[in-house]
């Protein structure tokens, strides 16, 4: 029983029950299906916890959820209880719109999810009552006898009671392509410490590959009991990061609702006690309320997000926790995993070495001299004969490349001699003809105890093996013999083998991810690799992939290392090898203790946790495994790490319009609310109603949702550092910026208004000429917020498909209320004379490039306030 056993849910094997197990033998009848039945009950199924997929339904539910949301749509319904439509259906209408956008993206989001899981979860052939029968995975159980053949997915945990040259691939669990050896179970063997990874062990793990021989184990834990299982319990541990523009925006909207239901208020009694109108108070105090309530914020934070996680997913990249994009900008750290993200996780030939010292390296373009192709020859037919094993597979391809299997028409294997422990070297005995030979190929240390090398043959060998291992290649010794007879010997070492060469294999890197360091490193984010390979290959990949020179740190050095020490190393280290899965965790946390933002990258199980822990986690969609997509906030749907750099250009886009435009919204609620207070301060009619602030609002909410979302990159986004984790969104610099330019508005807009008053224009085409030139200086506000950089020439003309459609929608707006009596009736506005209509238009001008004029000198007071705040952070520190 396996809680009987580890009440800490690991399985535990007594010697008495292996003995049990291995005396047993291949002929065991197994359980009974009855007895397979309860366990199965007992147990529960031989799968992961999911989480279970989201109805669209469910993610509607939550969307509205969102405190953002919430405040959207209670806004609605407050200006729908106050009996203003237009401005309710406006709200309501933009609520519904991010409500669809988000459910379509979440559901789109959870459909591939679900596509990405292994539907054909691997079915297992289990010996029961004496028969063999295939059954789903999911039904595996305790106890239960696997039969494994080559190619085999491995159902559950177990060990091993019979095994004929048994290799496993394990990279999902320990991140490494390589196949390791398999030893039938021993007493002694089975009180070692159980862990993938490592040649000899007597042990198979749920979810790696038979990539060569044959089994018969015993299942000792399945679902959450096993390895794979219990790294998937370890991320219920781990907290997802919470968004921090959110709780920023929160804050910021309920101060301004607050101060905006104050000054309304305010304006209420003043009104009704100075003028006794308390039914014109009440609307007064409505479009005060109205014009300072910024319930655009909103808007912008969900439509800006959802509509990110759409643009992300359109270069490759699905984005499970909208929250992350705000996040992904500001990365400052991207640890990635080596095999399978930063290489192609398949092995290729790529050098060749004679005893006579000739080298090859080998090129896809360059044909292999004829006196390399016995080398290549000999290498193939010591290999499977049907490879699946990745460096064998690479073997095979490089022989017909060569056209080697041309000169082995009608060579039969007649004996093989497998791989073991205390040899690593395999052999074949092939029959051509009347001849017989036998290929051998394996460790190089192997190999030359099987050739009887002279010192000085062996000393030219190692320095050819450490060369390559110095460039992060690693090399097999390749040898054959010719037996005297068909009286095959006990071990290889019965034969006299004569060493054909060296043939160095490479597991080689993506070809985008230059490209893509170089990029990140540029943007000011350090690229940190994270594996489980050795210290010399992996500083090797680091180099060809453009990593920043600087030091290597193992596994078993991390582990000597307190919490201050490993803060301490973080400075100066770029490569961790020999990492151990629960350090890469560590790793993560610590970097993140140092204040650092963490974006990692991986596609195994082992990377799960630290997935989870990293403030953006980056799974792999097409190798990557289940446990980790889940883990992850955004999946790499094609596993092109260059779509990391798309991202992170993305996120800093997206971060750089919100801040843009909620720069506008600031600035614009500053003329606006300025207008409705003006006439109450002068002793002058009410210039606008709620009904002219609802029409104001119709052209801000479609600009702050559509025009800055849609805006391009500023040029230096991928130049500049990334921001200060700890820089707020309402900086007070943009604060400062965004009043001011809503200040020289109202001033302008102020003195036109007036100026006319007092030349006696009346109120009607009062009202009709300052609203027209209060929508001016709002085009002249967008404008200026286009760019934080760009001339008034960039403002006018750079591209925005959306600002264009605004554009025409405001011009054809003006125009209707200009020509239609009933609008300008509605509206209580006066016909204006053409001469007035064109100061309306030269006062946004002229707002316009008073603006740009001063953004020069805007931008030389933020970065001396920030190099002040940033001297003033140092020395405090």
């Amino acid at each position: 029983m396996i809680g009987a056993c580890a009440p800490s849910g690991e399985a535990m094997v007594t010697p008495a029950a292996l003995d049990l197990a291995i005396h047993s033998g291949p002929s065991a009848i197994g359980l009974s299906n009855e007895e397979a039945a309860r366990r199965l009950v007992r147990d529960g199924a031989n799968e992961l916890p999911r989480t279970g997929q989201r109805s669209s339904l469910h993610i509607a539910f939550e969307v509205l959820r969102e405190p953002m949301l919430a405040l959207l749509l209670a806004g609605g319904v407050a200006y729908l209880l106050l009996g203003d439509l237009t401005e309710a259906l406006i709200l309501l209408g933009f609520a519904t719109f991010s409500v669809v956008v988000t459910v379509i993206q979440e559901t789109r989001t959870e459909h591939v999810l679900e596509a990405l899981r292994d539907l054909s979860a691997p079915r297992a052939l289990v010996i029961r009552g004496g028969a063999r029968i295939r059954i789903p995975g999911r039904e595996v159980v305790q106890d239960d006898l696997l039969v494994l053949e080559q190619g085999d997915r491995v159902a559950a945990d177990a060990f091993l009671i019979e095994a004929a040259d048994l290799q496993t691939d394990e990279s999902l669990l320990t991140g490494e392509s390589l196949p390791v050896g398999k030893n039938v179970a021993t007493s002694e063997a089975i009180n070692g410490t159980r862990r993938a990874g490592g040649e000899g062990q007597p042990y198979v793990y749920s979810g790696s590959l038979v990539a060569r021989g044959s089994a018969i184990a015993r299942v000792i834990a399945t679902g959450p009991r096993s390895e794979i299982g219990r790294i998937g319990q370890s991320l219920a541990t781990l907290d997802t990061e919470a968004p921090r523009l959110r709780a920023e925006t929160v804050r910021i909207v309920t101060w301004c609702a607050i101060g905006g239901a104050a000054v309304a208020l305010l304006v209420v009694m003043l009104f009704g006690l100075l003028r006794g109108g308390w039914i014109d108070a009440v609307l007064a105090g409505i479009a005060i309320g109205m014009a300072m309530l910024p319930e655009e914020f909103p808007v912008v934070l969900t439509v800006f997000l959802a509509m990110g996680a759409w643009r992300i997913g359109r270069v490759g990249v699905l984005t499970r926790r909208a929250a992350a994009i705000e996040t992904l900008g500001s990365a400052t750290i991207l640890c990635t995993d080596k095999t399978g993200t930063l290489t192609e996780n398949r092995m290729s030939v790529a050098e060749l070495w004679l005893p006579s010292g000739e080298t090859m390296l080998v090129a896809t373009d360059v044909a292999v001299p004829s006196g390399y192709h016995a080398l290549l020859d000999t290498a193939a037919l010591a290999s499977a004969v049907e490879p699946t094993d990745p460096m064998e597979i690479a073997l095979h391809k490089a022989w017909r490349e060569a056209g080697g299997p041309g000169n082995r028409r009608g060579a039969v294997l007649q004996r093989a001699y497998a791989l073991r422990p205390e040899l690593l070297a395999m052999s074949n005995v092939w029959e051509q003809g009347d001849a017989l030979t036998i290929t051998a190929k394996g460790a190089p240390e192997a190999i030359a105890s099987l050739c009887r090398l002279t010192p000085d043959q062996l000393s030219r060998m190692t320095s050819a093996v450490e060369v390559m291992a110095r460039r992060g290649i690693r090399v097999l010794a390749v040898a054959t013999a010719t037996p005297a007879d068909r009286n095959w010997a006990a071990s290889q070492h019965d034969y006299r083998y004569t060493l054909t060469g060296l043939v160095g294999l490479a597991d080689p890197l993506r070809a985008s991810v230059p490209a893509a360091v170089a990029e990140c490193r540029a943007a000011g984010i350090r690229v940190v690799m994270i594996t489980g390979d050795y210290a010399v290959t992996a500083r090797t990949i680091a180099t060809q992939a453009g990593i920043a020179a600087g030091d290597v740190l193992t596994g078993q050095d991390l582990e000597a290392l307190d919490e201050a020490g490993l803060a301490a190393r973080l400075t100066t280290v770029t490569v961790f090898a020999r990492i151990m899965p629960e350090q890469k965790l560590r790793i993560v946390q610590a970097f993140k203790a140092n204040g650092e933002i963490v974006a990692m990258t991986g596609d195994g199980v082992n990377d799960a946790p630290s997935l989870k822990a990293a403030h953006i986690g980056i799974a792999m969609g097409k190798r990557g495994t289940d446990v980790a997509r889940e883990a992850a906030a955004i999946v790499l749907l094609d596993d092109d790490f260059g779509s990391i750099v798309h991202s992170v250009r993305l996120g800093r886009r997206i971060y750089d319009n919100i801040r843009k435009a909620m720069a506008f919204i600031f600035a614009v609620h500053v003329p606006i609310a300025g207008l409705a207070l003006l006439p109450l301060f002068f002793g002058l009619p009410i210039l606008f109603g709620p009904i002219h602030i609802a029409l104001l609002e119709m052209v801000i909410d479609p600009v702050c949702a559509l025009v800055f979302e849609a805006e391009r990159d500023e040029a230096d986004i991928m130049q500049r550092s990334p921001r200060d984790p700890a820089e707020a969104l309402f900086s007070f610099p943009m604060i400062a910026w965004s009043v001011f330019q809503g200040g020289v508005a109202f001033a302008l807009l102020a003195t036109l208004y007036l100026l006319e008053t007092w030349s006696g224009m009346p109120e009607a085409e009062l009202r009709a000429l300052t609203f027209f030139a209060l929508i001016s200086a709002i085009v002249a506000l967008i404008l200026v917020n286009r760019s934080c950089t760009a001339s008034l020439r960039d403002a006018l003309v750079r591209h925005n498909a959306a600002l264009r459609y605004v554009a025409f929608a405001i011009t054809t707006v003006t125009a209707l209320i200009l020509f239609l009596p009933s609008a300008q009736a509605l509206l209580k506005f006066g016909s204006i004379a053409w001469s007035d209509m064109a100061l309306a238009l030269g006062l946004g001008f002229t707002l316009l490039v008073l603006l740009e004029t001063c953004k020069p000198l805007v931008r030389r007071v933020v970065a001396r306030s920030s190099s002040t705040a940033a001297l003033l952070v140092a020395a405090a520190a």
